[in-house]
């Protein structure tokens, strides 16, 4: 992994395109990501290409400029912004004789820099043994050699299968410790249920304004920044809409090509989204993607299982557009986008009105009728045997 912010490792970033939309917009994602994880960029090195090369992902010419400009600019680490093969990986770090990180990797140390709680901690750690196994298992032939000694292997046992092992041994503590949290979890909710409580979560791409909406809604003091993944860990707190309670939850933020491994391990505080009776779908109207956005998220929760769940959508930081809050609503008269700025406060009680709106089903005098019109999606017991935090 990375050091950690503030050693400013020095890095070439390197995005290929092969044909994708908004390959602009991509690096400069790139760009961010890096410098959320305490990399000094020197440069930005691109080029077209038709497919990955098998053996370095970029071809031969493409990776001898890389090494060339590397080593004139004194970096030490090499950032891709795709997913490599273990033995891509490999070839390129032999070549390069620097370290190379992708795409998941790097999102991965974010998270770890990132995470504060002890469930967000065991969600990172897990997440990073289960792409490390990736890792042991097609990528590091070094390993393979037999090594004799007394202690942890067994006669004849290989290095390769003594971290195999371990590895193994770790991932499943983490996931036994992650079940004990997601069954607190579900007797919390079942408490909120029996309390006839709404519960609404804030989904949305990293860095939209979710942390700043959630403030501006409870007046708490949830941690903001204008950096990718902020903030990893949830913070629930208790809304009054017409004098009934409302339960607001701050969750993780997406991003494009979220790591699966992260998706998996995050599972129990996604759950806080899949038993949401509303989502808040922050948008950050200050990007030019942020349609390409939205669809990346839905992604996700379809993922997840939560595409199900009504949403209303949050145009985000409309000051800086110059916008005019307001609400827009279907044929039908119903909510589907309210325009705020969550930084000023512009359009936040548009925002309440909205959720007053929303929420009124839930609210009614027969709240768990309103509740069982609407059918969870079954969660199986192999996904809650499974091992994501905020913009």
């Amino acid at each position: 992994m990375l050091d950690r912010p503030g050693s400013g490792d020095a890095a070439i970033l390197v995005g290929l395109d092969f044909g994708e939309p908004d390959y602009a917009g991509g690096l400069q994602e790139l760009h961010e990501l890096a410098v959320s994880a305490g990399l000094k960029v020197l440069a930005s090195l691109g080029g077209r290409r038709a497919k990955p090369d098998p053996a370095c992902f970029a071809g031969s010419g493409k990776v001898e400029e890389i090494a060339r400009v590397a080593a004139e600019r004194g970096a030490g680490v090499v950032v891709f912004n795709h997913e490599l093969t273990p033995v891509q990986e490999r070839n390129l770090e032999q070549r390069l004789r620097a370290r190379v990180v992708d795409r998941t990797s790097l999102i991965l140390d974010i998270f770890a820099q990132r995470a504060r709680s002890h469930e967000g901690k065991l969600q990172v750690e897990l997440a990073q043994l289960e792409h490390l196994s990736t890792r042991l298992v097609r990528g590091w032939t070094h390993l393979e050699r037999q090594k004799g000694g007394i202690g942890l292997r067994g006669p004849g046992e290989t290095q390769l299968e003594t971290d195999r092992r371990l590895l193994g041994r770790r991932v499943k503590v983490l996931r036994e410790k992650l079940a004990q949290l997601r069954r607190q979890r579900a007797v919390q909710r079942r408490a909120r249920e029996r309390g006839d409580v709404c519960t609404v979560s804030l989904v949305g791409y990293t860095n939209a304004g979710k942390s700043t909406l959630f403030n501006r809604l409870t007046h708490a003091s949830a941690f903001c920044a204008d950096q990718l993944f902020a903030t990893l860990d949830t913070m629930t707190r208790r809304v009054f809409i017409e004098t009934r309670p409302l339960v607001l939850s701050d969750t993780v933020g997406f991003i494009k090509s979220l790591p699966h491994t992260l998706v998996e391990a995050f599972r129990a505080t996604l759950e806080e989204t899949v038993y949401a009776d509303l989502l808040l779908h922050v948008v950050d109207m200050g990007s030019p993607a942020h349609e390409e956005r939205i669809e990346e998220v839905n992604k996700v929760l379809a993922e997840i299982g939560a595409n199900h769940i009504p949403q209303i959508i949050v145009h985000n930081k409309i000051d800086v557009k110059g916008l005019l809050p307001g609400v827009d609503r279907d044929e039908y008269g119903k909510i589907e986008r309210v325009r705020v700025s969550a930084r000023t406060g512009e359009g936040i009680d548009l925002l309440r009105e909205a959720l007053k709106d929303s929420a009124r089903p839930v609210l009614s005098s027969d709240p768990r009728e309103a509740r069982a019109g609407r059918a969870k999606p079954p969660v199986s017991a192999s996904e809650l045997g499974l091992e994501l935090g905020n913009g």
